[in-house]
């Protein structure tokens, strides 16, 4: 059996899962927490093992022991060491096979390809030839001539399981890079931070909440015109922050820009990470959308994720200003943790900042605030919210209401942002950017709400939700009953779940799902590819 061809086909066979699994962990944000999280939602099995080619090496096995089994009884006895040597190739040969496929058919995932992403593949790709090239020398004894193997110790045929073992080569990769990653972490961090501290002259907007976080630093970045700039799409973590501070706070691109508001946004998986994004950029004005339950697996309580939340507000400047949306309670517990002015917007009593003659239209949502109509294109009536904290702190800029109502009616929402558009004769309400309980009962509102031939839920469910994710599940099986007459699971144990209060037959996503009809209402929530909305739409 030549050592070359052995070895080549276990690296390429590992290639696959060590690009899946960096994939997956990528999408957590390399966060420890969040991969255990979803170890525990998903079954440690699926997460750190791939459950095909666990079944391809078994059945290998199997056959490797009818083999010996049957050598031993006679049967081929004088071709045993050929008909061995084939067979050890087989499992190499298959899992690499499995490998060039996924890639050459782009059925592979593969993570986006960050400069940390390229580090931890490139070391976990070393690792395994390391391991690889290792494991072999110390198990041979010897050769009879270049390549063939004559001794070899019983070891030998562990090598099999390192195609099946990759996710945790990826961990020890993070792991050793680790040191070296918080360092760079930490000067980038200072770095923004004194570079912040060298511009008083800006004003910075915290927006942070458990939903309406993206949607309402947009319209922001729309109400405040050129004055104005937002971080990028989905940037709200602190390392994500502060290279898009050091990248527009730079004092040669400053004397060139007209911005002279940063809105940025914050997100948090834990207490303390909020006060961290807080003390690089340094708000002024601070937004607090509506406080739900979103990921409060991680942050281990309600009580707990109100605070993290709060740290905004604890952290504005007593010259600084709060907006609060009084229509989350949990939001309004935070008005006492301000030391400076709070303005407060709602639609269901008295507030600073009102919304009244609440409509959705075919076009989105319309309103008026004193004595000024607002119609934007942005649908379902809990935006409305993110709309008065947009208008309260544009006002507080000294920005007319009139300007403001004619820059929001050109308000484009950013995709997966409970967006809605036309896509071969079907309605799709595409809200995959994230999904919180509070989110998809507004999604399920505005549903019922809509004229539709037939109404489909396509979801992959709602993550983060720790003991709780039962209970949540079973409360929106429940809410989906008199809507949704077809519901779609990408995910089969929060399928069960969520039967349990809808009561009928869920159906579980594949490739052979029967597409939903012109004139339907498709609504999507939660994480997907667009390939699985695209997959479900008629032919044009």
């Amino acid at each position: 059996m030549h050592i070359g061809l052995i070895l080549l086909g276990f690296g390429i066979a590992a290639l696959s899962p060590l690009l899946t699994f960096a994939h997956l962990w990528q999408i957590k944000e390399w966060r420890w927490d969040r991969l255990m999280d979803h170890a525990r939602e998903e079954g440690a099995f699926r997460t750190f093992l791939n459950p095909l080619r666990i079944l391809v090496g078994a059945t290998w096995a199997a056959g490797f022991l009818i083999l010996v089994l049957a050598i031993q009884m006679g049967y081929g006895e004088n071709h045993s060491e050929g008909l061995l040597s084939v067979w050890g190739l087989l499992l190499p040969a298959g899992l690499a096979t499995l490998s060039i496929l996924q890639i050459t058919l782009r059925r592979q995932p593969l993570p986006v390809w960050t400069q940390k992403a390229k580090s931890i593949v490139a070391l976990s790709v070393l690792l395994t030839t390391l391991f690889l090239v290792l494991f072999w020398e110390y198990t041979t004894t010897g050769y009879d001539k270049p390549g063939n193997v004559i001794e070899t110790h019983p070891l030998r045929s562990l090598i099999i399981v390192l195609p099946f073992t990759e996710s945790f080569v990826v961990m020890l990769a993070w792991t050793l890079l680790l040191p070296l990653d918080t360092f760079l972490k930490q000067r980038i961090l200072n770095r923004a931070r004194r570079l912040r501290s060298a511009h008083p002259e800006i004003t910075v907007i915290g927006v942070t909440g458990s939903m309406g976080k993206t949607t309402t630093k947009e319209l922001l970045a729309c109400a405040l015109g050129k004055d104005a700039i937002a971080t990028s799409a989905y940037v709200n973590s602190e390392i994500g922050v502060a290279r898009w501070l050091l990248k527009n706070l730079d004092a040669k691109k400053l004397r060139s820009q007209e911005a002279s508001v940063y809105v940025v946004e914050m997100g948090a998986y834990r207490r303390g990470e909020i006060a961290l994004l807080c003390s690089i950029a340094q708000p002024n004005l601070g937004v607090i959308t509506a406080i739900g339950t979103q990921h409060i697996a991680l942050f281990g309580s309600q009580e707990d994720l109100l605070s993290a939340k709060g740290e905004l507000v604890e952290a504005l400047p007593e010259h600084g200003h709060a907006f609060i949306n009084i229509d989350s309670a949990l939001s309004t517990k935070l008005r006492t943790r301000a030391r400076c002015p709070v303005t407060t917007v709602g639609t269901g009593g008295p507030s600073d900042c009102e919304a009244f003659d609440i409509e959705e239209t075919p076009r989105g949502i319309r309103f008026r605030v004193g004595e000024t109509p607002f119609s934007l294109p942005l649908h379902g009536t809990h935006n409305v919210t993110n709309v008065l904290l947009t208008i309260a702190v544009a006002e507080h800029l000294k920005i007319p209401h009139a300007v403001i109502a004619e820059r929001l009616s050109r308000f484009a929402p950013l995709p997966g942002t409970f967006s809605v558009e036309e896509r071969n004769g079907v309605t799709v309400l595409n809200d995959t950017h994230n999904c919180s309980p509070e989110s998809a009962a507004a999604a399920i509102r505005w549903a019922e709400s809509r004229p539709a031939s037939q109404k489909i839920l396509l979801t992959s469910g709602i993550i983060e939700q720790g003991k709780e994710t039962l209970s949540v599940h079973r409360e929106l099986g429940q809410q989906c009953v008199p809507v949704f007459p077809r519901v779609i699971f990408l995910n089969k144990k929060l399928a069960q779940f969520f039967a349990q209060g809808y009561g009928k037959n869920v159906e579980i996503y594949s490739k052979e799902i029967t597409p939903v009809s012109a004139g339907s209402l498709l609504v999507c929530l939660g994480r997907m590819p667009k390939s699985t909305i695209e997959r479900l739409l008629p032919h044009s």
